[in-house]
């Protein structure tokens, strides 16, 4: 890929965090990145390209596992808990939720799974707060 492609890719990344997604600071890393790369790229022209993705690859998780914490911060912002994050949230329920049940809900820009953990039923286009998490699902309640 020649160098530019890569400072492209990195100003791509860098303008969707900062104007289209809350991607909670992911998509800096990679934009810077691939700058960097781009950069490497220039510097040393005859890079192949399995290299060039090595070479990404590394130093986004290396700027992902030891600086996005500290920099996050620094900005103001938290790296939410994710647990402890959306307890308490309230959510629409797209469909008719029985006790149990699970469906599919549109929350923070995602599409997420709840489960009704309540005793009671959710109708469909009610409000249910959330109790808790377990991996990627949501447990909810009727609010």
């Amino acid at each position: 890929m020649p160098w530019w492609g890569w400072l492209v890719i990195g100003a791509i990344f860098l303008v969707a965090e900062l104007f289209i997604v809350e991607a909670e600071f992911f998509l800096v890393f990679l934009g810077v990145s691939a700058l960097l790369t781009g950069l490497a790229v220039f510097g040393i022209p005859a890079m192949p390209v399995w290299v060039q993705w090595i070479v990404f690859a590394v130093v986004s998780l290396v700027s992902m596992v030891f600086f996005r914490k500290r920099v996050y911060g620094r900005l103001g912002k938290a790296v939410p808990d994710r647990p402890q994050d959306m307890v308490g949230d309230l959510i629409e329920v797209p469909q008719a939720l029985a006790p149990g049940g699970t469906c599919r809900i549109e929350y923070r820009g995602t599409t997420w799974t709840a489960r009704n953990d309540g005793a009671a039923a959710i109708p469909a286009g009610a409000k249910a707060r959330v109790i808790g998490t377990q991996g990627i699902t949501l447990q909810v309640s009727a609010a």
